[in-house]
């Protein structure tokens, strides 16, 4: 009988043991998923931030050009374009597109599909939420 109670006491201690070291595998598989998480939010931010800075450069350029209006022999006359702006629709189209890739990307199990949905419905939401704004303001 004592063998029987050496042998059942043996197992739990093994048991206990290997629990322990699948716990720890665990853990550290969560680690890295969340790491991979945070490297995937940081990629998709610095793209944003590019793609922000590229339509801030060109906008620039464009406020750089001078158009020539009208030259007699005594006088010139020069005019810089003048933009008109991103209208309401544009500017939530991107805010919107932008909030939805990251909160899908950041809610979804599989990542890209997730900030690719979520990047679509919010430029759609974005552009009617704006549209409606720019008709409030017409009026």
């Amino acid at each position: 009988m004592k063998a029987l109670y050496l042998i059942l006491i043996s197992f739990a201690i093994v048991s206990c043991q290997n629990q322990g070291k699948i716990d720890i595998q665990k853990a550290k598989q969560v680690t890295v998923d969340s790491m991979k998480v945070e490297m995937e939010k940081k990629r998709i931010i610095d793209s944003m931030q590019i793609e922000i800075a590229k339509v801030e450069q060109a906008k620039i350029e464009h406020q750089k050009q001078v158009v020539v209006v009208n030259k007699q022999a005594t006088t010139n006359q020069t005019t810089t374009a003048k933009k008109k702006g991103w209208s309401g629709a544009a500017k939530g189209a991107v805010i919107g597109a932008g909030v939805g890739a990251a909160t899908g990307a950041i809610i979804s199990k599989k990542k890209v599909q997730g900030a690719i949905i979520g990047g679509v419905a919010g430029a759609g939401v974005g552009a009617g939420t704006g549209a409606i704004l720019d008709d409030s303001k017409k009026e």
